[in-house]
């Protein structure tokens, strides 16, 4: 039996270079120092520390993807909140699947930017059954995993 192994991908640092200038909603992007930590970094798919600067931006996940696919995701583009740091970073150490804590969606599109579905994951365990089940369907181009609390968007996992 062949074990698959799904990797999170972070955003990207062409990305993460144009979002630190202005957000995929066209506002300037400011940073700011964190007091607390804790916030999940899409830049390096860690929870961030106190005292390290990060930027809170608009992010359209689907979007970048469909400009290098050429899909057209239509009403299923959406953008949202997403923090990166402020500035450049050295990017994941290597969590294949971060931020599995707490209640996910793990949400499946097609090539054409389509939703294809979605399933609720509760416990770490679950995860990879969820993606096995995604990615059995040959349908299905990507997945985003995504925080239930607010729906926001956390990473992306595609085949291979």
């Amino acid at each position: 039996m062949t074990t698959t192994t799904y990797t999170a991908r972070p955003i990207a640092p062409r990305a993460l270079k144009e979002l630190r200038a202005t957000d995929d909603a066209g506002r300037r992007t400011d940073g700011f120092t964190d007091t607390e930590g804790g916030s999940p970094l899409r830049c390096c798919l860690r929870h961030s520390e106190p005292g390290e600067r990060l930027a809170l931006v608009s992010y359209a996940p689907l979007r970048r993807w469909a400009a290098e696919t050429g899909a057209t995701p239509g009403p299923y583009d959406e953008q949202g909140p997403v923090f990166i740091h402020a500035d450049a970073c050295a990017g994941p150490a290597g969590d294949t699947l971060p931020f599995t804590g707490s209640h996910r969606t793990v949400r499946r599109y097609s090539a054409e930017g389509r939703i294809l579905g979605g399933r609720l994951v509760g416990e770490p365990g679950g995860f990879r059954q969820a993606l096995r089940e995604a990615f059995d369907d040959p349908a299905v181009a990507l997945v985003h995993v995504r925080a239930v609390e607010y729906g926001c968007f956390l990473y992306e996992v595609r085949r291979g």
